[in-house]
């Protein structure tokens, strides 16, 4: 089993959560973040002043899936995130020792 992270702009959170659910993706944590990386920030006006905004507003996608579908969630992800623009985001997968669903006890699988 592995945890993917998928770090995206807010706007495609819609197109990739729809796409995810498409291939049989039934759960999602979203979390409303803020970073950046090679975007580096952008410089905005406010009431005649201008500032840097160095934190942009990104959305942070995780879900646990089974190795067998693994390469096909990280391709629907980048699929659908993709805007062909600095920004599109970063997808980090991590490696899950044990899955335990809390209302039932399941384990493994079985539990996702």
């Amino acid at each position: 089993m592995k945890l993917i992270t998928a770090i995206i702009k807010p706007f495609k959170l819609d197109d990739v959560r729809e796409a995810l659910s498409e291939i049989g993706i039934q759960g999602l944590t979203v979390t409303e973040v803020k970073g950046f990386g090679r975007q580096k920030g952008h410089t905005e006006l406010y009431r005649g002043a201008e500032y840097v905004v160095d934190f942009l507003p990104k959305v942070k996608i995780e879900t646990a899936v089974s190795n067998e579908i693994l390469d096909q969630a990280i391709e629907t992800i980048i699929k659908a995130a993709n805007t062909g623009k600095i920004g599109d985001g970063k997808i980090f997968v991590q490696s899950i020792e044990q899955t335990i669903r809390i209302r039932t006890g399941e384990t493994g699988p079985e539990a996702l």
